[in-house]
């Protein structure tokens, strides 16, 4: 018997189009399903039906049923799916609702009504299964991204569903981090539907493979099956992909970045950084690698002029912008075009040219949160590139990118430091393009670059 139908499912949030159109699909108990496409396809819509949360939380138009265990999702909301379903959203600073990680893992247990002497060992094996067991007592405002969605991972596997939603669960953590999920994925003994960019992982441990397009399923198979069909159709999805990085030209001119001995304390915390030192030239494509919490995002802020070290020396030359972690959570204007034209002084022109480099001309006067993830992730890219600064620092800016995507924005980064630009680059994504790469040591211990 099916763990969970979707028979002839549309829905359409509210004053939008179909994210999803007339999608039917069994899933049985224990099966792992990839699920993939590119952004704005329609993956998450889909996943929040099976949570519940379409149409109980987001409102808009339902039609078709879903039922999940039993329970038809029309009159059985999240709340009373609870503890049968788990999910894990692309944002895990919208998910966290504690402020220390062990009391964050423990809540949702708490909630279900687990006996008290059961929950804190189930704290502690999740924790220890996404290799997050040093995070224990850590206050949840202080942790990367990356480490945050760990923290979300455990939370979600603590609760022992029957069935995992994961919606691109690994798109901040680091290789050992993401060996360790998914491990822990194929281990936990139920129903799991992972919506994943890093395609190459989920194939490794997928039965089945779903792929969507424009809120439709095209492809729904085994997944030896699917990887024949991906490689013919969709090569970019097939996995096997590998980037060559190019050979760095004769630099010209003064470093746009040098960062000379730099310390960096949170409060009374440890030094983040460690004394480290760093170029960016014109013309170079320098990434920034290294585990969860190592120090990345301090280090391109620091880059960027958004925190001064607490010691060591910053020379900049020209001007930076930044592309945060989440660029969603910084969104201000109603509609994409204004939100791009703020940093050319209204220019909606340039803006129009930006939103049109990046795939995204069909957004143009819709509002911003109304996009997927990985729309909202290039509509960041399209406003910190707009002003044409001298050095680019993007944190993470493949998060929620698909396959195709993800190859146009190595394009475009080849064609930024062709331009003359530095760009520092903050990632665990190997395929995009680096002239030279800087891999920052461990959490909380002194590494140097070069």
């Amino acid at each position: 018997m099916a763990l969970a139908t979707v028979d002839r499912l549309s829905f359409a949030y509210p004053g939008g189009v179909p994210a999803v159109r007339d999608v039917s699909l069994e899933l049985q108990p224990g099966e792992v399903v990839a699920l993939l496409g590119p952004s704005g396809s329609g993956k998450s819509t889909l996943l929040r039906a099976l949570a519940g949360l379409v149409p109980h939380f987001h409102g808009g138009r339902f039609s078709g049923r879903v039922e999940v265990a039993g329970l038809d999702t029309r009159s059985h909301g999240p709340a009373e799916l609870a503890g049968t379903v788990a999910s894990v959203f692309q944002d895990p600073e919208d998910q966290v609702v504690m402020t220390r990680v062990e009391n964050e893992v423990a809540f949702g247990l708490e909630n279900l009504g687990v006996a008290p002497e059961l929950i804190w060992p189930r704290v502690e094996a999740a924790l220890a299964d996404v290799r997050a067991s040093q995070l224990w007592a850590r206050r949840t405002v202080e942790l990367s991204g990356g480490e945050l969605q760990r923290v979300c991972l455990a939370s979600a596997l603590a609760l022992e569903p029957q069935l995992l939603l994961l919606d691109e669960p690994t798109s901040q953590l680091d290789a050992g981090g993401t060996e360790a999920f998914l491990a822990a994925v194929e281990q936990a003994r139920c129903a799991v539907v992972l919506c994943e960019q890093r395609v190459d992982r989920a194939l490794a441990i997928a039965d089945r493979v779903i792929m969507m397009e424009e809120g439709r399923v095209v492809l729904d198979a085994p997944v030896v099956e699917a990887r024949a069909w991906l490689s013919v159709r969709r090569p970019r999805y097939a996995g096997g992909l590998t980037t060559h990085d190019p050979e760095l030209r004769t630099q010209a001119g003064a470093p746009l970045v040098r960062l000379e001995a730099v310390h960096f304390t949170y409060g009374d915390g440890p030094d983040v950084l460690g004394g480290l030192s760093l170029i960016v030239h014109p013309g170079e494509i320098v990434a920034l690698e290294g585990q969860n919490g190592s120090g990345k995002t301090t280090l391109a802020r620091i880059a960027a002029g958004l925190l001064q070290p607490t010691s060591g020396t910053v020379t900049r030359e020209g001007r930076a912008t930044y592309l945060s972690q989440d660029p969603g959570r910084y969104l201000v204007r109603e509609t994409a075009i204004e939100e791009v034209a703020l940093g050319v002084g209204g220019d909606e022109v340039r803006a129009a040219t930006a939103l049109e480099r990046f795939g995204l001309s069909f957004a143009t006067c819709r509002h911003p949160r109304d996009l997927s993830s990985g729309e909202r992730e290039r509509l960041g890219i399209a406003a910190v590139s707009v002003p044409e600064p001298d050095l680019l620092v993007l944190d993470e800016p493949t998060r929620g990118i698909d396959p195709d995507r993800k190859a146009a924005l190595g394009v475009w980064l080849l064609e930024q430091a062709e331009a003359g630009r530095g760009v520092l680059v903050a990632t665990h994504d190997p395929l995009l393009p680096a002239h030279r790469r800087v891999r920052l040591g461990a959490p909380v211990q002194v590494s140097v670059a070069a």
